[in-house]
């Protein structure tokens, strides 16, 4: 089996790894059904504060606090790119798409705790449209896991993949005991890219998401995902908790939504759907462990 374990010493640059992603050569095919073993390590990683700030802001997140639940996924995002545009990994970056995140968080973390990032490359599971793989990430402080995530990616295939199983719809019967309309303006995708780096072209402009077939600029996945979490922040547990989503239709750019609620006590259940409710675009829940 093919292996690689990249060691860095600084993150690298997010738009030097969209380079390496069009202008480098791949390796081809998976051999046999499993991808390569390629995994990403950073040691020393700490927030910057300027950037934080911003990041609360684009997000919804509050001014101050710990570190917002969603900011390692920000730190270890140079280290997913460093293993999708390595020559073992068989797809294109470009064209890949976000499809489920799952993040666990053990305690809080301090705004400039240091932290290490631990980051490897698994699957792949057959389903209807093609390849889905995932990216599994831990984040430690002083040798003590206090973060982790899986990050599931759909490689689209013509004729979807052999082996897959079938999936079965279920209905929807979530009940929402809140609703508030979310206005999301069309340089949504240009300032979430300049706080986390994730610089795509389908997300800045109408003009650039149109050369992959869209006909607006979407809204990135996980911005979506953090502006739920920012808008439940007083609702958060106290202990550790789970955040779970899948991500359903594109946001396109701009557009007004709906998002939907209701609270358990241990659970959040929350879904972000179209102006008339209709067209889902993200279900998830937040769960105390």
């Amino acid at each position: 089996m093919m292996m690689a374990t990249i060691e860095l010493e600084k993150a690298p640059s997010t738009m030097s790894l969209y380079y390496r992603a069009v202008t480098g050569k791949k390796a081809g095919k998976m051999q046999g059904d499993t991808l390569p073993t390629i995994k990403a390590n950073l040691k020393g990683v700490c927030a910057d504060l300027k950037k934080l700030n911003q990041y609360r802001k684009v997000c919804g997140f509050p001014v101050s606090g710990s570190l917002p639940v969603t900011y390692p996924h920000i730190l270890a995002f140079p280290l997913h790119m460093e293993i999708l545009v390595n020559p073992l990994f068989p797809f294109p970056l470009l064209g890949l798409v976000h499809v489920k995140n799952e993040i666990t968080q053990y305690r809080a973390i301090g705004n400039q705790e240091v932290l290490d990032i631990e980051c490897e490359l698994t699957g792949p599971e057959a389903v209807s449209k093609g390849l889905e793989f995932s990216i599994l990430t831990r984040v430690s402080v002083g040798g003590k896991l206090v973060w982790e995530s899986t990050s599931t990616n759909l490689y689209r295939t013509k004729q979807g993949a052999s082996g897959a199983k079938e999936e079965k719809k279920k209905s929807d019967t979530f009940s929402a005991d809140n609703m508030v309309y979310w206005d999301v303006p069309e340089n949504t995708g240009r300032r979430y890219a300049k706080v986390s780096g994730d610089s795509n072209l389908i997300h800045l402009y109408a003009v650039t998401a149109k050369l992959f077939g869209f006909p607006r600029a979407i809204a990135h996945g996980m911005w979506n995902k953090a502006h739920v979490i920012g808008a439940l922040d007083e609702q958060l547990p106290n202990g550790p908790f789970r955040v779970s989503v899948a991500f359903k239709l594109p946001v396109f750019l701009p557009s007004e939504v709906q998002f939907l609620y209701a609270n358990t006590g241990d659970t959040i259940e929350f879904r972000v759907k179209d102006k008339k409710g209709e067209k889902p675009h993200l279900s998830g829940t937040i769960q105390a462990l």
